[in-house]
């Protein structure tokens, strides 16, 4: 077992680790609202996300439209 060749493996290993989670904690941070079109991965993310949840409703909730008048001409 090469004690040394172990040890620098794993010292490489937190280098990258320390990488990642510093760009993680950058792209947490942000800097500020975003502006522009979303990467298509975040897209695909999200569209995953909300076909797991139900369907929205859109328009008028049932029973606020327009009633007809029973009585025409009155």
């Amino acid at each position: 077992m090469d004690l040394t060749g172990i040890i620098n493996q794993l010292r490489q290993e937190r280098d990258a680790i320390t990488e990642s989670i510093l760009a993680l904690e950058s792209l947490h941070a942000g800097s500020g609202p975003r502006r522009g079109r979303p990467p298509k991965w975040m897209v695909e993310a999200r569209a995953a996300e909300t076909s797991a949840a139900p369907a929205k409703r859109r328009g008028r909730p049932p029973g606020s439209g327009k009633k007809s008048n029973p009585v025409k001409g009155a």
